[in-house]
């Protein structure tokens, strides 16, 4: 289901809406619902879908309309290190935009960033809310290997690699706690809707979070917000 092609926080919260309709509306156990800036995937794992009547059911539900019910919803602060050795493309965004790194880093982690979406990997999240000065296009050459927790700039996002993977974003930094683990009651600790926003932290406090985040023991930091 498509909604304006727009990046726009009211039409998120419609898809969240109509999401909580559909949650009273079909079996859960058959269907994944992925939700991500102005469309919603539905995806049907165990049973044949008549599409026909399928979408006729799903647009006479939003039709109906509905109230948004109260979810629990939280901002995240995350800690990234904007360490050269990290911020591998930290000086080419400096020349590029013209702001020195430290114009950057404060820009960076001034602004609280919705979850639009969780894809491309597990885990990772792209956030919208990047500050108009920050905005810078795609690399040229995408690079067969970029770090795990490299957090990268791109067109009107920013967000976290959350394990390595090729990819095409400016990065400016590392974030240490790691984004998903099957292993965890939920992989991904963040969900559509939610908030982040950075804090800069210096290369001793990334390496002790690092650890701590590999053997399970870092603190998220999470505030409830309205929903």
């Amino acid at each position: 289901m498509e909604w304006p092609a727009q990046v726009e926080e009211a039409i998120l919260e419609d898809i969240i809406g109509y999401i909580s309709v559909l949650n009273t509306k079909i079996d859960l156990s058959h269907w994944e619902l992925v939700p991500a800036y102005n469309s919603l995937t539905l995806i049907n794992h165990k049973t044949a879908v008549d599409f026909d009547r399928f979408r006729s059911d799903l647009l006479a539900w939003y039709a109906q309309g509905y109230s948004v019910a109260k979810t629990k919803r939280y901002l995240w602060r995350l800690p990234v290190c904007y360490d050269l050795d990290f911020g591998i493309d930290m000086e080419e965004v400096s020349q590029n935009l013209g702001l020195e790194a430290k114009d950057i880093i404060d820009l960076h982690t001034s602004q609280k960033y919705t979850v639009y979406g969780i894809g491309f990997l597990p885990g990772f999240m792209y956030l919208g809310g990047l500050p108009k000065k920050l905005e810078i296009k795609r690399r040229e050459s995408p690079r067969l290997k970029v770090a795990k927790g490299s957090v990268g700039l791109a067109a009107l996002q920013t967000g976290i690699y959350p394990q390595e993977s090729p990819g095409g974003w400016n990065i400016i930094g590392n974030c240490p706690v790691p984004m998903f683990n099957p292993n965890w009651d939920t992989p991904c600790f963040v969900s559509v809707g939610d908030q982040v926003q950075f804090y800069a932290i210096e290369r001793a406090a990334y390496e002790l979070y690092r650890i701590e985040g590999e053997v399970g023991i870092y603190k998220l930091k999470k505030t409830p917000i309205h929903a």
